[in-house]
């Protein structure tokens, strides 16, 4: 393979785990590796994709294998595959939206299907609209229950009584097809949502649903984000959307994205007006790297990076443990001087 569709898959290698994650949802990450049945993401293991470079060059990432058929490829395979592609067309202006490239010019349109395809951006916008306002729902309560209090304008969240739930072959037979969901829309620079994040909930519990893999993503996330606030010179971003709310309840007023994974984190796109990024990263290898990947996009653009670090296991076992007054504390030295004064 060469010429454009090489580059393709060259870039969708850089961004290999979020590739698996949308396309091969019934997967898991296992070390470097992303482990499925197969293309078609059924559940198993005898496929597996190759998440990063090798050090000595013999792996590259978005490479991969199934050991049952023999079969190999590259993650333009997965895409063409996991969608049902039927010509190689498809799967290339597959891959420019998912890495928000702009499609080639004249290349051939499908007709709109008449239902939107499981896990798309119609899809997602679909389930938004089928979702009612968050105050005073179970989600609403979920986030109290960990002391997330101010959500009145948390604009991009909201609660599904009766979400689908699509159970793996680590969920229990025999369980609820559906879950009250927090829903929280992804959406891009302007605006526009290209994706949900859900997060099911048991309602005797108060908690996340007892089931294998109570949050998912769907729809094109790559770039984008949970958004809290409008764009600004500063603003904060870290992966989870618990974490981002308990970052808010110390500072209010601070524009945030929550980015939903750690490769997702890496790839956020960069609001024309931000002159400084504070990053609440989680304390892993795969958090490390976000941060690191962050930092070298940053200062292409002229972007200040700066790292948030909570004392406990993240900033909301910081809330919960420490109280609003103490995260605030906890905050303060780790902001700049001119923001403390804006923000804290």
């Amino acid at each position: 393979m060469s010429g454009p569709a090489a580059d393709i898959a060259r870039r969708l290698g850089k961004y290999a785990e979020a590739v698996c994650r949308r396309y091969l949802s019934n997967g898991r990450r296992e070390g470097h590796y992303w482990l499925v049945g197969d293309v078609h993401n059924t559940p198993g293991r005898s496929l597996y994709v190759r998440l990063a470079d090798h050090v000595d060059g013999n792996g590259t990432a978005g490479k991969w294998t199934d050991a049952a058929s023999g079969d190999h490829g590259d993650l333009l395979d997965i895409i063409a595959a996991s969608c049902g592609h039927v010509n190689f067309r498809e799967s290339l202006d597959e891959a420019r939206r998912f890495l928000s490239l702009p499609l080639v010019q004249g290349a051939p349109r499908n007709p709109a299907p008449k239902t939107a395809p499981q896990g798309t951006p119609e899809a997602a916008r679909k389930l938004w609209a089928a979702s009612k306002p968050l105050l005073g729902s179970l989600a609403d309560a979920y986030l109290a229950a960990r002391s997330i209090a101010q959500t009145s304008d948390c604009d991009w969240l909201r609660f599904h009584p009766r979400c689908f739930y699509r159970p793996s072959e680590d969920d229990a037979p025999g369980g609820p097809p559906a879950w009250p969901a927090m829903i929280a829309a992804v959406t891009d620079l302007n605006g526009a949502i290209t994706g949900v994040h859900r997060t099911w909930l048991d309602p005797a519990t108060k908690r996340k649903a007892p089931i294998a893999y109570p949050r998912r993503a769907m729809g094109h996330l790559l770039g984008h984000g949970v958004r809290f606030g409008p764009a600004g010179p500063v603003m904060a971003a870290g992966e989870g959307i618990e974490t981002m709310l308990s970052l808010r309840q110390a500072l209010p007023a601070m524009p945030m994205i929550a980015g939903l994974s750690a490769a997702h984190l890496a790839a956020l796109m960069f609001p024309a007006c931000l002159k400084r990024f504070y990053v609440a990263r989680d304390d892993d290898p795969a958090g490390a790297a976000a941060l690191a990947t962050l930092g070298e996009r940053a200062a292409g653009a002229g972007i200040e990076i700066m790292p948030l670090e909570p004392r406990r296991g993240d900033f909301n076992d910081d809330l919960v443990g420490l109280g609003r007054d103490g995260l605030v504390s906890s905050l303060r030295s780790q902001i700049a001087i001119s923001d403390r004064l804006r923000y804290l």
